[in-house]
């Protein structure tokens, strides 16, 4: 299934308390949960003004739904072509 990265323009977002990333997280996961298997979140990297999301879907359609029903930002959506890391070099 193929792997997306979420760019999500949150101005202030690396100041959000840990209150406000919990209730974030519930809403995604009712979210997910009622959109069903087939899409994944893996994680999220939160920044000063961006929130860059990791999921698992079918397609990008699937991506830009949970954001709809969630009304999270999905400024860019990209879907993985490969994964490297230091140990590609060996």
């Amino acid at each position: 299934m193929p792997k997306y990265v979420i760019e999500r323009e949150i101005p202030g977002a690396g100041n959000l308390s840990p209150q406000d990333l919990h209730a974030i997280s519930q809403k995604s996961c009712g979210v997910l949960s009622d959109m069903g298997p087939q899409i994944q979140w893996v994680q999220s990297y939160v920044t000063d003004d961006k929130v860059y999301c990791v999921y698992i879907a079918p397609n990008k359609e699937a991506v830009l739904e949970h954001a709809r029903q969630g009304g999270f930002p999905a400024n860019v959506v990209a879907e993985v072509k490969s994964v490297i890391d230091p140990t590609t070099a060996e």
